[in-house]
C-alpha cells in the first residue's frame, strides 16, 4: 500500500521507486487519455454498467418551449427551476446519462460564504433546495450532509478576509466564528495548529452528492411535467433570420428527431463550445484536468467538517471514515483536445501536478503520513477567464442562453444560478445582479480570443484560493486594447487597470515607467518568470486591506483636483451613436430621463429592466441633424443620439440597447466608435482658465453651461467638448478623434502647467465620485435597483406623460413606498473599508454597504449602502434620521453618521464653477 507521506517522498526522491498502480507516476503529460477506471467516492453514480443504451429513453417531442441541453448540476437545476415557475413544456436531452461529464466526479463541496453579497445569495438558494425544498416535494434525501466548513488561515491577511466573509454573513443570518488555534484543535483533534493564526468556522457548511441530488432534481421536475431524455447526443442547432435581421434559435436537432423550440440552454459543461459552435455562439471556456485522491480510513475523522486550506492550495472533503483531498495547482493540465465520448471516464493522474497538494494536506493533518491511497479522480472540468460561470442570452443568437462554465462549483451554485437562468429565459432577465456571471459582462472582442481564454483561465485556476484583495488585477492577456495615450501614460508611471480588455490608469507612481509584461504563466510550463517587474512590485504592495503604501499618492490626486485641476483619461468609454427613423421614440423609451431637449444638450439618465431595474446609467446627448463628421458625428437627417457609457461595462450596454430595439420593432441604427475616439477629463477649479486656453470657444457659464456640448477646435483639432463632472467638479469631457488625441493631451498639459496640472486615475475618479455621493454602475447601483431607492429619481421623466420602460414598476412602487434605499455612511475612525461591511441600525443588521472609500476632502471613511426596514416597513427619512447606526468591519463595530444627502457640496454649486 502506498502512504500519502511516503509518496511525497518517493516522487521528489532522486531515484523513484515504484508506486502502487493507484499512485503511479506518470510523465508530465497535456493531452492525457481516459482511463476507464470508476474510482469516485461515491456509494452511486449514474453509470451504466451494462453499457451505453441504444437509443433514448424516451420518444422526443416534436416542440417545446425550451431544451435544455446537459443533464448535470446545472442542467437539472435549470429544468427544475422552469418547471416550479410554470413552465412546463420544457425538455432536458443529455447525451449519456444525467451527471455522465463532469457533475459525477464532483467533490460537492458547499461553503455558504463568499467576498460577494450576490454569491452568499444564490449558495443559500443552493443549499434550501439540496438541503429542504426537494426532499419536502419528493420524498426523497439528496445526499446532503451538514458537516460544516473550516477555513484555514495562516497569516493575518488571511484572517482578515475571513473575517470580512464573517461580517458579510451576519447580514444575511448565517452563523460563523471566527477560532483560535486552539478553538481550532478542540473542533478538529487531528488537525496541526502550529502554524495557524485562526481560522473560520461556518457550522452549517456541508457536501452535495452529485447522483442522489440530480436524481431528485429531475424526479421533481418531471412531476411538474418537464421531460428528461438520456442517451439523446444533439447534432446540431437550427437557427432562423427573422424579418430585420435577427439571428434566432429554431430547433435542436439530434439523430432520433428534430424538437422545434425558440430557446436553447447550453449546460454542456466542458463540451459547452462545441455546442455553441453548433449555432455560431462563442463560448469562451477552456478545459482543465481537476484532480483529488480519496484515502483509506483514518481513524477520528468521522463527523469532522470539510477544510479549505487556501495559503497550501488544498481542500480537505470528509468521506465517511475518510479524506478527499484536492487543490488548484499553478501548472493544470489543459485538456486541448475534449472527446464526445467522455461519459463516465477519468483521466490517469498526473502526480508531478498533484503532489504539491498532498505536501500541504500532510502539513494540516499528519495522520495523513501513514494513511493509505484508496483511489484517485482525475477529471475534466471547464474554467473561464475570470473564474465566474458564462450566464445569460448570447450575443449572437436570440433565444441560445449559456449556463456552463462553472469552475469546478457547479454543484454548490447550480441551485442558485438554475433558478436566475430560469428567471431569466421566462421574464427576460434574472431577478439578482447576475452581471458579474453574465456573458456581455466581455466585450466581443475577446470571447474567441485563444490567447486571452487560455491565459486568463490559467490565471484564475491558479488564483482561486489567493486572498481576493480589493485593488488586485490579472497579468495574463494585457494589452489587449490600449487608448492613444497609452504610451505617454506609461513613460509617466501610470499604474494601468484592466477593464474589459482596455488599459485605463489606476494612479501615477512617482518611481518612473511600470509597463505590463507578458504573461509568464507564474513560472509554469517551463516559461521564464518576468524579472525585476516593477508593475507586479507595486500591485503587490495593494495586498492588504489596510490603506495601501500609497494612500498619499491617490490622495494628492484628489486634493489637485479639488483645489486646481486634474487630466483624467477615460478613452474607454463607450461611445455609440443612435440614428434612424425611429431615433426618437427609442430614445423616449430607452432612457428614464426627458433626452430630447435641445440639440448640443447633454442629460445623464438611466436605463431599465422591464422590472424597473437599472441596466445602465449613461450620458446621452442630443446632436443636430446633417452630414456625417465621423467619428465626431453621424449622418443624420433627424434625430440622432451621442451615448457615452462607462467601458468596463459598454457591451452589456450595447446589448441591452440592441435587444429593446429588436423586442420593440424600432427603426434605428445603433453604431460603435468607441476604438475611433480618445477622452480626456479636465476637471477641477482651474479647468476654465486651462481650456479657455487650448479651445477656441467662450466657456462661461452663459455660453457653455453645465449639461450641454459643442463640436469646438482645440488646439487645431475638431473635438467634441462636454460641460460635465464625474468627480463633483467645475470641469469639460473632450471627445477627441484617435490621430488628435496626443496633440490636444500635449496643449492641455501646457496651458495647465503654470496651475499645477497633474494626470489623476481611476483610483482617485472612485474616491472623489463617491464623496460627491455619484452612482457607478454595479456597485452602488445595479440591475436589483430601482433609480427610486438607489436615490436617482431626478433622473425618471415620471412627471411628464412619456412612456419608458420600467416605468409602470417606479410609478407602483413610488405609490407604495420603498422598502429598501441608499444611505450614505461616514465615519470619524480612518479606517479603510471597501465594501460588504455591515450595516446595523440600533444594533439590528439592516444591510450592507456595496462601495466603501476614504473622502480625501471631507477626511472621512465614506460608503453607502442599500438598507431595510427590519420590519419590512418603508425605509423613510424619518426611518434613518432616528437610527443610531454603526458598521462592522472584520468583526470590529465602528460608529457611523448616516447622511440623506452627500456631505461634500450638497448644494451643487462646484459643478456651476461657484467656488466660495
Amino acid at each position: 500500500m502506498a502512504f500519502l507521506g511516503s509518496a511525497v517522498r518517493r516522487v521528489f526522491s532522486a531515484v523513484r521507486s515504484p508506486l502502487s498502480p493507484l499512485c503511479r507516476t506518470s510523465t508530465r503529460s497535456y493531452s492525457s487519455e481516459p482511463t476507464k477506471e470508476k474510482s469516485v467516492p461515491y456509494e452511486k453514480t449514474l453509470k451504466q454498467e451494462d453499457g451505453a443504451s441504444s437509443g433514448p429513453t424516451k420518444p422526443l417531442p416534436r416542440s417545446a418551449d425550451a431544451v435544455v441541453i446537459g443533464g448535470g448540476s446545472l442542467g437539472c437545476q435549470t429544468i427544475y427551476h422552469l418547471a416550479k415557475m410554470g413552465m412546463t413544456n420544457v425538455v432536458l436531452l443529455e447525451r449519456d446519462r444525467l451527471t455522465a461529464g463532469t457533475t459525477w466526479h464532483t467533490a460537492g463541496l458547499l461553503w455558504q460564504l463568499r467576498p460577494s453579497d450576490v454569491e452568499v445569495e444564490l449558495l443559500a438558494h443552493t443549499r434550501n433546495v439540496i438541503s429542504k425544498d426537494l426532499e419536502e416535494e419528493t420524498g426523497l434525501h439528496t445526499g446532503w450532509i451538514q458537516n460544516g466548513g473550516l477555513f484555514i488561515a495562516s497569516n493575518k491577511q488571511r484572517l482578515d478576509e475571513y473575517k470580512r466573509l464573517m461580517s458579510l454573513g451576519k447580514v444575511y443570518g448565517i452563523e460563523s466564528h471566527v477560532l483560535s488555534p486552539a478553538e481550532t484543535k478542540d473542533l478538529y483533534p487531528l488537525m496541526n495548529v502550529d502554524d495557524l493564526y485562526g481560522t473560520l468556522y461556518v457550522p452549517k457548511d456541508g457536501t452535495i452528492d452529485p447522483a442522489g441530488t440530480c436524481t431528485t432534481l429531475t424526479r421533481a421536475a418531471t412531476a411538474r411535467g418537464a421531460t428528461v431524455i438520456e442517451n439523446c447526443p444533439v447534432t446540431g442547432i437550427q437557427v432562423r433570420t427573422d424579418d430585420i435581421g435577427v439571428k434566432r434559435v429554431k430547433a435542436v436537432e439530434t439523430q432520433h428527431g428534430t424538437i422545434e423550440t425558440p430557446c436553447v440552454v447550453n449546460c454542456a459543461g466542458v463540451w459547452a463550445t462545441k455546442l455553441g459552435e453548433m449555432a455560431g455562439v462563442k463560448v469562451p471556456l477552456i478545459a482543465m484536468h481537476h484532480a483529488y485522491v480519496v484515502t483509506e480510513r483514518i481513524e477520528g475523522i468521522q463527523n469532522m467538517p470539510n477544510v479549505r486550506d487556501h495559503d497550501a492550495s488544498v481542500y480537505l472533503r470528509l468521506q465517511g471514515d475518510a479524506l478527499s483531498v484536492g487543490g488548484y495547482e499553478r501548472n493544470p493540465i489543459f485538456w486541448d483536445e475534449v472527446s464526445d465520448k467522455f461519459a463516465f471516464s477519468l483521466f490517469d493522474l498526473d502526480w508531478d501536478v498533484f503532489m504539491q497538494h498532498i505536501e500541504g494536506a500532510v502539513n494540516r493533518v499528519p495522520a495523513l503520513e501513514q494513511t493509505g491511497i484508496k483511489s484517485t479522480v482525475c477529471g475534466p472540468e471547464s474554467f473561464t477567464a475570470d473564474h465566474k460561470p458564462l450566464m445569460g442570452e448570447a450575443p449572437e443568437v436570440r433565444g441560445f442562453f449559456l449556463g456552463c462554465g462553472f469552475n469546478s462549483a457547479g454543484m454548490m451554485l447550480g441551485g442558485g444560478c438554475g433558478r436566475e437562468l430560469a428567471h431569466w429565459i421566462i421574464h427576460g432577465r434574472p431577478e439578482k445582479d447576475m452581471y458579474g456571471y453574465d456573458i456581455r459582462r466581455f466585450h466581443n472582442s475577446l470571447t474567441d480570443n485563444k490567447r486571452w481564454i487560455r491565459e486568463r483561465s490559467h490565471e484564475s485556476y491558479a488564483k482561486n484560493y489567493s486572498v481576493v484583495f480589493p485593488f488586485d488585477e490579472p497579468l495574463a492577456s494585457r494589452n489587449m486594447r490600449k487608448d492613444p495615450f497609452h504610451q505617454v501614460l506609461t513613460e509617466q508611471g501610470c499604474m494601468f487597470q484592466e477593464r474589459h480588455g482596455w488599459e485605463r490608469p489606476g494612479w501615477f507612481n512617482k518611481e518612473g515607467p511600470a509597463p505590463v509584461k507578458d504573461y509568464d504563466y507564474y513560472g509554469a510550463y517551463d516559461v521564464k518568470r518576468n524579472e525585476k517587474y516593477k508593475y507586479n512590485e507595486l500591485l503587490g504592495q495593494e495586498y492588504t486591506f489596510d490603506f495601501p503604501p500609497h494612500h498619499d499618492v491617490i490622495k494628492n490626486e484628489c486634493l489637485s483636483c479639488r483645489h486646481s485641476v486634474a487630466v483624467f483619461d477615460m478613452s474607454y468609454f463607450g461611445k455609440f451613436y443612435l440614428t434612424g427613423p425611429d431615433a426618437k421614440k427609442a430614445a423616449d423609451w430607452l432612457f428614464t430621463a426627458d433626452v430630447n431637449k435641445k440639440p448640443g444638450t447633454t442629460v445623464y439618465t438611466c436605463m431599465l429592466n422591464k422590472r424597473g431595474g437599472s441596466e445602465a446609467d449613461l450620458t446621452v446627448s442630443r446632436l443636430e441633424p446633417g452630414a456625417a463628421n465621423l467619428p465626431l458625428a453621424p449622418e443624420s437627417n433627424g434625430d440622432a443620439y451621442y451615448l457615452a457609457i462607462g467601458g468596463g461595462v459598454a457591451e452589456h450596454n450595447w446589448n441591452h440597447i440592441r435587444t429593446v430595439l429588436q423586442d420593440q420593432g424600432f427603426r434605428c441604427q445603433l453604431t460603435d466608435h468607441s476604438e475611433d475616439m480618445g477622452m480626456i477629463s479636465i476637471q477641477g477649479p482651474k479647468s476654465w482658465e486651462v481650456l479657455q486656453e487650448v479651445l477656441d470657444t467662450d466657456l462661461s457659464n452663459e455660453a457653455f453651461p453645465f449639461s450641454s456640448h459643442k463640436v469646438v477646435n482645440a488646439a487645431g483639432h475638431q473635438v467634441r467638448a462636454m460641460r460635465l463632472s464625474f468627480v463633483g467638479e467645475l470641469g469639460w469631457e473632450l471627445h477627441i478623434p484617435k490621430d488628435s488625441c496626443l496633440p490636444v493631451y500635449r496643449a492641455v498639459m501646457a496651458a495647465g502647467a503654470k496651475h499645477g496640472i497633474i494626470n489623476s486615475g481611476y483610483r482617485a475618479i472612485d474616491s472623489l465620485s463617491i464623496e460627491k455621493g455619484y452612482r457607478h454602475w454595479h456597485a452602488d447601483l445595479r440591475p436589483d435597483d430601482t433609480p427610486l431607492e438607489a436615490g436617482l429619481a431626478f433622473t425618471c421623466k415620471l412627471k411628464s406623460s412619456i412612456p419608458f420602460q420600467g416605468r409602470d414598476m417606479l410609478e407602483k412602487q413610488k405609490k407604495e413606498g420603498l422598502k429598501r434605499r441608499i444611505v450614505c455612511f461616514t465615519t470619524d475612525e480612518k479606517v479603510p473599508m471597501f465594501g460588504l461591511e455591515a450595516i446595523y441600525r440600533n444594533g439590528v443588521p439592516v444591510g450592507h454597504l456595496r462601495r466603501a472609500d476614504y473622502g480625501f476632502y471631507i477626511d472621512k471613511t465614506i460608503g453607502y449602502g442599500y438598507i431595510r426596514n427590519p420590519d419590512g416597513g418603508v425605509v423613510s427619512a424619518d426611518f434613518i434620521k432616528s437610527g443610531e447606526f454603526t458598521l462592522e468591519r472584520m468583526g470590529v463595530v465602528y460608529k457611523a453618521k448616516a447622511h440623506l444627502k452627500s456631505p461634500f457640496d450638497p448644494e451643487n454649486k462646484r459643478v456651476k464653477g461657484i467656488y466660495d
